[in-house]
């Protein structure tokens, strides 16, 4: 069996990736099982400079803010402000202080210096401004939304001013709350304010989309697509408070599937623009149900990779990532019953598995599902191999200090 497995290995590179799969995607998933190890962002930043060099590629979105997101792609395509300057204020969740992504970035400046605007590479996050354990207020997506409208749209038409937009929001610490993730009760989300809000939002995505043919015209595609960005935003994250305000058992289960909601329809808007590559977690990438533990319950929502390839069928692909040792966080060698185990045999630091090659090596043999002793860490689920387009397997990690 170890050198059927074999078989089905190849070098990590973006024309090996191609070959797995019938026609080039509009949007390409690459995860990773963990966060926080630049190896894997390195990893990440290889494929995607060949993606644009050989399959033309131009756009790269990370597990980030989209909002702040912003900031990084008015770097890398106009060359406004630093390096330093965009990848602090315009990566989130504490990975600005990743070397991998300021390289990324960096590479990205240098690739569009002097490039024409069709031809330069775009970056994007596709989180929302939120996490697990809290969300944003509102109010930058709301009022960039009405500002954007009060500048092109008469004013007759628009559901409410400025001011009124600003009395409703309060202060924004009023919705960052950190104590509303645990007790609904301190959530401002089903206040009379936030309910009136999600009226007006609805309102006014609604008169965006509306006057669509003008906007246009008076601006650009690329503005009228911001605009809609901070719609989608905006709207997705009154959502969200809404369901941290609830005190019902679906609570958690409908923050996550909010999240990867927001997620689905920034990364469809994406591939409107040409194919991108989509790097972040599996569990928001695959095509199986995502499943953890939070609050002591069980969760399951369908991620934003399930939903996404509802809608892109074969134009979507995902390249799991699945891991060997962490040793440094507790990962030891993976049991040999494991396809992290089965593939830890082989000699390759790295490599490219086809999965169906796989499965065909395994046959009858059933890979258990490996536990993983660190929460930060979570193992391929043997079941979901089938909805894997490529498996990328990397035998050990080490810390960022000592790989260099």
């Amino acid at each position: 069996m170890a050198t059927d497995i074999n078989d089905s290995c190849h070098a990590v590179e973006a024309g090996a990736v191609m070959r797995l799969l019938p026609a080039r995607p509009r949007l390409l998933a690459l995860g990773e099982p963990t966060h926080g190890e630049d190896a894997l962002l390195h990893l990440r930043n290889e494929l995607f400079r060949q993606l644009v060099e050989e399959e033309g590629y131009r756009t790269i979105a990370i597990e980030s803010d989209c909002m702040r997101g912003l900031v990084v792609d008015e770097y890398v395509t106009s060359g406004t402000g630093t390096l330093e300057e965009a990848v602090e204020r315009g990566i989130s969740h504490g990975w600005d202080a990743s070397p991998a992504n300021r390289e990324l970035v960096r590479w990205m400046r240098a690739y569009n210096e002097g490039r024409p605007a069709s031809e330069q590479l775009s970056f994007a996050g596709f989180d929302g401004p939120l996490e697990i354990t809290g969300a944003e207020s509102p109010r930058q997506a709301l009022t960039a939304l009405h500002d954007h409208l009060a500048t092109w749209v008469d004013a007759d038409l628009l559901p409410c001013t400025a001011e009124t937009l600003d009395r409703l929001l309060g202060p924004d610490d009023r919705w960052t709350e950190p104590a509303a993730m645990r007790d609904p009760a301190r959530s401002a989300g089903r206040s009379a304010e936030a309910r009136e809000l999600r009226l007006l939002a609805d309102d006014l995505v609604a008169l965006l989309e509306e006057r669509t043919p003008h906007l246009i015209t008076a601006t650009s595609r690329d503005d009228h697509d911001r605009a809609r960005l901070y719609g989608r935003t905006a709207t997705g994250l009154l959502q969200y408070h809404h369901w941290m305000a609830d005190a019902s058992p679906a609570r958690l289960t409908r923050l996550v599937s909010v999240r990867d909601r927001m997620m689905a329809d920034n990364l469809l808007a994406l591939t409107a623009r040409g194919p991108a590559l989509v790097h972040a977690h599996n569990s928001h990438l695959q095509r199986g149900m995502s499943r953890m533990r939070m609050g002591g319950r069980p969760l399951e929502w369908w991620g934003a990779g399930a939903l996404v390839s509802t809608r892109l069928g074969e134009e979507y692909a995902f390249v799991a990532t699945a891991l060997g040792t962490i040793r440094h966080r507790g990962v030891d060698t993976p049991p040999p019953d494991t396809v992290e185990g089965l593939l830890y045999a082989l000699p390759e630091d790295h490599c490219l598995v086809d999965p169906r090659r796989l499965a065909a090596a395994l046959g009858d043999t059933r890979p258990a599902p490996r536990v993983s002793p660190w929460f930060g860490y979570a193992p391929l689920d043997p079941a979901h191999l089938a909805g894997v387009d490529g498996l990328l397997f990397v035998k050990a990690l080490f810390p960022e200090a000592a790989a260099k």
